[in-house]
């Protein structure tokens, strides 16, 4: 992202903050997370006091198709693990085309469709088909290019994924789960979808994708 000191960076669907928390502390940048989840949102902000950077990161809750912010008023701009909950994907881009500067940078971390085999439910985004909206790269880049942006890199991370979640359920299996981890967010059948993106991901029928994009 070529992230430097002084940047305005946009985290879409921040969660609890900690993809935020990370860019500020480690590279010096001012960032605004949003999520459709106060929840989310009013944890995020308890942990970024505890941590001390309040003046470096604040969250809103609102919806990333309807970004509350004014146009170019981000120099990058980031999505971790968000595409595969909204559907909209054509408004979402064109709002983030919106308020990004001209020289401005989109990172995409997204799980993707790479294969054509049935994707096993639940898994950590979505418990059932209902509230998950898988597109493939070819739809990413399309709907991109719809919205004034191009991808200037495209890396698909799917023997990555494979080795952390492997890692993760050797881990539980061990030790049990940590007191604080993902099992938390995905509630009580993080088991489940642990063991089932392992299959889908060794079955190739999805992959975390990532796709940088710049303003055409």
């Amino acid at each position: 992202m070529d992230l430097r000191p002084g940047l305005r960076v946009l985290d879409v669907g921040s969660g609890l903050g900690g993809t935020a928390r990370y860019l500020a502390q480690n590279h010096r940048v001012t960032v605004t997370g949003i999520d459709l989840t106060d929840e989310y949102v009013q944890v995020a902000r308890s942990l970024t006091r505890r941590a001390g950077l309040g003046e470096q990161v604040t969250f809103h809750q609102g919806s990333a198709t309807v970004l509350p912010f004014d146009d170019h008023s981000f120099d990058r701009a980031c999505m971790l693990h968000v595409g595969m909950n909204i559907a909209d994907k054509q408004t979402l881009f064109a709002e983030l085309q919106r308020v990004l500067t001209a020289d401005g940078t989109l990172a995409i971390y997204d799980v993707m469709r790479t294969g054509t085999g049935d994707v096993a439910y639940p898994v950590p985004w979505a418990s059932t088909p209902a509230t998950s909206f898988l597109a493939e790269p070819a739809q990413y880049r399309e709907l991109l290019a719809k919205a004034g942006l191009s991808v200037a890199l495209e890396r698909d991370h799917r023997e990555f994924g494979v080795t952390f979640f492997r890692q993760l359920r050797a881990m539980i299996a061990e030790t049990g789960p940590p007191t604080l981890g993902l099992h938390i967010v995905m509630g009580q059948d993080a088991a489940t979808k642990v063991a089932n993106m392992i299959d889908n991901l060794e079955r190739a029928s999805i992959a975390p994708v990532e796709m940088i994009c710049q303003p055409r």
